[in-house]
């Protein structure tokens, strides 16, 4: 490791405790999952260059629990990425949500999406998330704890698209659910790869949840990747709900449509049933 990159990394050391500022205020909607019967809160994870902060939450008592990595939006690893933990926890999962942009640089404190977008997004390689979630995985089974043979996957927006490319990495994975992930884009050095590009030679099973009215990521795309997944034998699927926004299972913002995040939710749940993850 050179000087220049101990300097760089890490960023981030620790998660927030609230939410990221550029999402306030905070809608009244919010759902605050407590952590009665659960072990839940931040730990760190081992990388090849030190390591990252992750929020875990499982039950109390018990082991071998089913493990499913949790991807966050590009709001980090904040507040409602920690509920949507300890929710999955209360099911019985050991759900783990590691701090995807650790090296890029700390997005709670910035108040405008272009800036979080520009500033530490934008320069988050694929590969260093894929090696990151691989770290992840092998946490989750050193624990003693984490069942990895029953590894799922959910990831929300930024983390939706991650969900279909991990699925694709890693042939561990029993099942994904991708939230709202953008599935077309431009090919650069660090983001080689698109879902679409994965999606015909895709063996994992990946259950797609979008909404109608998405105007970041356009109907045309998400049909467009239904197509090719059908060329595929991963026996991925696709709902899209015809009136929900982007994020319509973010809760603390004004995109939240109870009706299609407590559908999608069931269904997310059935889905990782259907495929071993419980």
């Amino acid at each position: 490791m050179t000087d220049l990159t101990r300097r760089q990394f890490i960023i981030v050391t620790a998660l927030s405790a609230g939410f990221t500022l550029a999402v306030h205020p905070i809608a009244a909607a919010v759902i605050n999952t407590d952590a009665a019967g659960l072990v839940a809160g931040e730990v760190k994870i081992p990388v090849k260059d030190g390591s990252i902060p992750a929020y875990r939450a499982m039950p109390a008592t018990g082991s071998n629990f089913p493990v499913i990595l949790v991807i966050q939006e590009i709001f980090g690893v904040h507040a409602h990425l920690q509920d949507i933990c300890r929710r999955l926890a209360k099911l019985g999962y050991l759900a783990i949500a590691p701090e995807m942009f650790a090296r890029q640089g700390d997005v709670s404190k910035l108040t405008e999406v272009q800036e979080i977008i520009s500033k530490v997004v934008s320069k988050v390689p694929d590969a260093q998330v894929m090696s990151d979630l691989d770290a992840t995985v092998e946490w989750a089974q050193k624990s003693g704890k984490g069942n990895i043979n029953k590894l799922g996957i959910t990831g929300f927006c930024w983390g939706g698209r991650i969900v279909w490319l991990y699925s694709s990495h890693n042939p561990k994975v029993k099942a994904g659910v991708a939230w709202y992930g953008r599935v077309v884009g431009n090919s650069t050095d660090l983001t080689p790869k698109q879902p679409i590009d994965i999606a015909a030679s895709l063996k994992v099973p990946v259950l797609g949840l979008y909404g109608g009215k998405d105007q970041s990521i356009p109907n045309d795309t998400v049909e467009k990747m239904q197509q090719v997944l059908k060329t595929g034998s991963s026996g991925s699927e696709i709902v899209l709900y015809p009136d929900a926004p982007h994020a319509f299972n973010a809760d603390y913002r004004p995109s939240y449509r109870e009706k299609e995040a407590q559908d999608a939710w069931k269904r997310m749940q059935d889905w990782f049933k259907k495929y071993g993850v419980s």
